[in-house]
């Protein structure tokens, strides 16, 4: 049976590669599912909430680091490329790795929703997967549209098994290997 058009990638990993390397600076290409995707820029709010997130991620897990716009190579044997948010790894975890590193020792990728038209599928669908068959242990979702705190854990055959959700404003715990409680009062100030 021949995949449909649907199913088949757009390009190869190596001519994304390429593309995103020579891509303006301006605009940050990802590739998740075989489709090529251009992530929004980020506005103010946005960037609040990913320092917020990496002031909680410092005083519970001091010997990571939340870095920002990180490429990770995911989805199974390594055919797709993601810029998350947020990747929280150990300190030096990227030293000496190229643009789209490893995802192998990452703990915990982080998802701010945007309002452009592709958040629902790329946020919400895709890249979940993504970082599951990543084998990452937890994805955390920051859903600014409906002011609610995602979290996926328990990687396995390319799908969390376990997604719990708080309206902000609640308290949600973040599995291991983080093992601490996220107070999302503050997100209330960013959500738009």
């Amino acid at each position: 049976m021949t995949p449909s058009t649907a199913d088949r990638p757009q390009m190869s990993v190596e001519e994304f590669e390429q593309l995103a390397r020579n891509a303006p600076e301006a605009v940050r290409l990802e590739f998740i599912k075989g489709k090529v995707g251009v992530k929004p820029v980020p506005n103010g709010n946005h960037g609040e909430i990913i320092r917020w997130l990496q002031e909680q991620c410092m005083q519970h897990v001091p010997e990571a680091w939340l870095y920002p716009e990180q490429g990770l190579k995911v989805e199974q044997y390594r055919k797709g490329r993601a810029r998350p948010d947020g990747s929280l790894a150990p300190r030096k975890y990227f030293l000496g790795q190229d643009e789209w590193a490893e995802a192998k020792g990452v703990l915990m990728t982080v998802e701010v929703t945007s309002s452009d038209s592709d958040a629902n599928s790329r946020d919400r669908v895709d890249k979940p997967d993504g970082y599951a068959a990543a084998g990452i242990p937890v994805y955390l979702l920051i859903d600014r549209d409906d002011h609610t705190v995602y979290v996926h854990s328990e990687p396995e055959g390319g799908k969390y098994r376990n997604v719990v959700n708080q309206p902000f404003g609640g308290r949600v715990e973040l599995p291991a290997p983080l093992g601490f409680t996220l107070e999302t009062e503050e997100l209330k100030d960013f959500a738009d």
